[in-house]
């Protein structure tokens, strides 16, 4: 346990972010999934509403550094050419 008073501090100030990270992680993931599922489903319509959603918090995750932002655009770039595929 943290002895001093701004080990104490860091310590809430690390619980603080972590909460605030993983509801950004959840975020992001869950409007992947709904991308992927429209994808699987060959729905081409609701998987460019959902990339609408999905992209935004990609890039709002990366740019606070919750995801790498190398990682965040090759998602959004396979993403894209995966619901590209679906219109041929």
């Amino acid at each position: 346990m943290a002895n001093t008073k701004s080990a104490r501090k860091a310590a809430r100030q690390i619980a603080r972010r972590t909460a605030i990270n993983k509801a950004r992680r959840s975020r992001v993931r869950r409007a992947v999934r709904k991308v992927e599922e429209a994808i699987a489903a060959g729905d081409r319509a609701r998987a460019l509403a959902a990339m609408a959603e999905a992209e935004p918090a990609i890039v709002r995750a990366a740019q606070k550094n919750v995801v790498h932002r190398n990682a965040a655009r090759r998602k959004v770039s396979r993403l894209a050419h995966r619901i590209a595929k679906l219109g041929k």
